[in-house]
């Protein structure tokens, strides 16, 4: 039998607040994986910690502002992207993240999201996407796939859901992927991929909530959700994305990959008439 090892530290030390542990988030959420990939491609990144910002808006995902011990901004409901833009624009040299949920990212904040790709301001945004608002109760968001069922849909969702990876690179992204939290490695990797990118970034990471959206959709453990992503997810980096929409009443496949990669000019302001 091998000796247990001691260590002095936690390899996150750096970078997480321990002394806002243990988290709120519930057993089973990804919400924690994927802050995890995000702190860790923070320690791997060039760029020093005093110069990355995280931008949050307000669920369960905006815990991670409170988390990390590097500059952070919890902002309110559906507003982290117009925070984040302005602080970019006063700061060019800031690494701005914005890290917040589907409801807060595309319902609340659904007009910030699509304007701030169509303007390609350099910036990352990481969406962790449960499929309902699930600090509030568990309720119908713009992400629930048809026929879901909700606290607010109990019937089943009647309306079809944002197929974000579409419409994030239809607004003007430079970078799109979409994975799950099972695929630790691949979003760990697009994250510091997707801060040395110039232009608006932005990753999908699928996320399982057990508590709010799976115990009405019969995967109401932790592991039931991260189960379905291993059976039906498909790694496709060039599959269209008018195909890449969920449906889970369909026994279809769930796209995951690096969907869009591409060199448009990142915004600049002007100054004295002239573009920088």
């Amino acid at each position: 039998m091998s000796e247990a090892v001691l260590v002095d530290k936690h390899p996150l030390d750096e970078v997480i607040r321990a002394d806002r542990m243990p988290h709120i988030w519930c057993p089973g959420c990804g919400i924690g994986i994927a802050m995890r990939c995000y702190a860790e491609a923070i320690l791997k990144h060039d760029v020093p910690m005093e110069r990355h910002i995280v931008v949050s808006g307000i669920g369960c995902s905006g815990r991670v502002a409170g988390y990390l011990n590097i500059d952070s901004y919890h902002t309110t409901h559906g507003r982290g992207i117009p925070f984040a833009v302005g602080l970019k624009l006063a700061n060019p040299e800031l690494q701005i993240t914005v890290f917040s949920g589907d409801g807060d990212l595309a319902a609340i904040g659904g007009n910030h999201l699509i304007h701030a790709a169509r303007r390609n301001i350099d910036m990352t945004v990481i969406c962790t996407n449960n499929f309902n608002y699930g600090m509030t109760g568990g309720q119908l968001g713009p992400t629930t796939p048809h026929g879901a069922h909700t606290t607010t849909s109990p019937y089943g969702n009647p309306e079809q859901p944002f197929n974000l990876p579409y419409l994030l690179a239809a607004a003007g992204a430079n970078f799109v992927s979409r994975w799950t939290a099972l695929h630790v490695r691949q979003v760990r990797r697009d994250i510091l991929y997707a801060f040395d990118k110039p232009g608006f970034s932005f990753i999908e990471v699928l996320s399982p909530c057990p508590i709010g959206f799976g115990k009405s959709n019969q995967m109401s453990e932790g592991l039931d959700e991260m189960l379905l992503y291993r059976d039906r997810c498909v790694v496709d980096h060039d599959v269209s994305l008018a195909d890449v929409g969920i449906d889970l009443e369909e026994d279809r496949p769930i796209y995951v990959g690096r969907f869009l990669d591409r060199d448009q000019d990142a915004y600049r302001p002007a100054t004295g008439g002239q573009s920088v």
